[in-house]
Protein backbone atom coordinates (compact mmCIF):
# COMPACT_ATOMS: atom_id res chain seq x y z
CA UNK A 1 0.00 0.00 0.00
CA UNK A 2 1.34 3.42 -0.97
CA UNK A 3 0.37 6.62 0.81
CA UNK A 4 0.67 10.13 -0.51
CA UNK A 5 -0.50 13.60 0.37
CA UNK A 6 -1.51 16.37 -2.00
CA UNK A 7 -1.66 20.04 -1.17
CA UNK A 8 -4.20 21.79 -3.38
CA UNK A 9 -4.70 25.39 -4.41
CA UNK A 10 -8.31 26.10 -5.27
CA UNK A 11 -9.74 28.93 -7.36
CA UNK A 12 -11.86 31.33 -5.30
CA UNK A 13 -15.48 30.26 -4.77
CA UNK A 14 -14.79 26.61 -5.68
CA UNK A 15 -13.55 25.39 -2.29
CA UNK A 16 -16.76 23.70 -1.14
CA UNK A 17 -17.42 22.01 -4.49
CA UNK A 18 -13.86 20.67 -4.71
CA UNK A 19 -13.94 19.50 -1.07
CA UNK A 20 -17.17 17.56 -1.62
CA UNK A 21 -15.93 16.00 -4.87
CA UNK A 22 -12.72 14.81 -3.21
CA UNK A 23 -14.57 13.51 -0.16
CA UNK A 24 -17.32 11.62 -1.99
CA UNK A 25 -16.22 10.75 -5.53
CA UNK A 26 -12.57 9.67 -5.42
CA UNK A 27 -12.33 6.42 -3.45
CA UNK A 28 -8.51 6.57 -3.17
CA UNK A 29 -8.80 9.84 -1.23
CA UNK A 30 -9.15 8.67 2.37
CA UNK A 31 -8.94 12.05 4.16
CA UNK A 32 -9.73 15.63 3.13
CA UNK A 33 -8.78 18.63 5.29
CA UNK A 34 -9.52 22.30 4.57
CA UNK A 35 -6.58 24.60 5.34
CA UNK A 36 -5.79 28.24 5.96
CA UNK A 37 -2.56 29.48 4.43
CA UNK A 38 -0.67 28.92 1.19
CA UNK A 39 -2.79 25.87 0.26
CA UNK A 40 -6.55 25.40 0.55
CA UNK A 41 -7.00 21.62 0.92
CA UNK A 42 -4.84 18.70 2.06
CA UNK A 43 -5.78 15.20 0.90
CA UNK A 44 -4.45 11.82 1.93
CA UNK A 45 -4.34 9.26 -0.88
CA UNK A 46 -3.94 5.51 -0.49
CA UNK A 47 -3.52 3.08 -3.37
CA UNK A 48 -1.45 0.13 -4.53
CA UNK A 49 1.67 1.94 -5.76
CA UNK A 50 3.47 5.26 -5.99
CA UNK A 51 2.65 5.35 -9.71
CA UNK A 52 -1.03 5.03 -8.84
CA UNK A 53 -0.78 8.07 -6.55
CA UNK A 54 0.58 10.10 -9.47
CA UNK A 55 -2.21 8.90 -11.73
CA UNK A 56 -4.87 9.80 -9.15
CA UNK A 57 -3.47 13.32 -8.81
CA UNK A 58 -3.09 13.89 -12.54
CA UNK A 59 -6.20 12.17 -13.89
CA UNK A 60 -8.73 12.65 -11.10
CA UNK A 61 -7.76 15.49 -8.75
CA UNK A 62 -6.36 17.96 -11.30
CA UNK A 63 -9.42 17.31 -13.49
CA UNK A 64 -11.77 18.76 -10.85
CA UNK A 65 -13.05 22.20 -11.83
CA UNK A 66 -11.50 24.75 -9.48
CA UNK A 67 -8.23 22.93 -8.72
CA UNK A 68 -5.57 25.38 -9.90
CA UNK A 69 -2.37 23.81 -8.52
CA UNK A 70 -1.17 20.70 -6.69
CA UNK A 71 1.90 19.67 -4.73
CA UNK A 72 2.25 15.93 -4.16
CA UNK A 73 4.22 14.31 -1.35
CA UNK A 74 4.91 10.58 -1.12
CA UNK A 75 5.08 8.96 2.30
CA UNK A 76 7.92 6.64 3.29
CA UNK A 77 8.20 3.98 5.97
CA UNK A 78 12.00 4.07 6.18
CA UNK A 79 12.02 6.05 9.45
CA UNK A 80 9.76 3.57 11.25
CA UNK A 81 12.19 0.67 10.76
CA UNK A 82 9.88 -1.22 8.42
CA UNK A 83 11.16 -2.12 4.97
Amino acid sequence: MATGFALLSISPLHEKEVFETLDKKIEEVVEVHPLFGEYDILVKIQCDSIDDIGNIVIRKIRAIKGVSDTKTLISTRSLSGEM
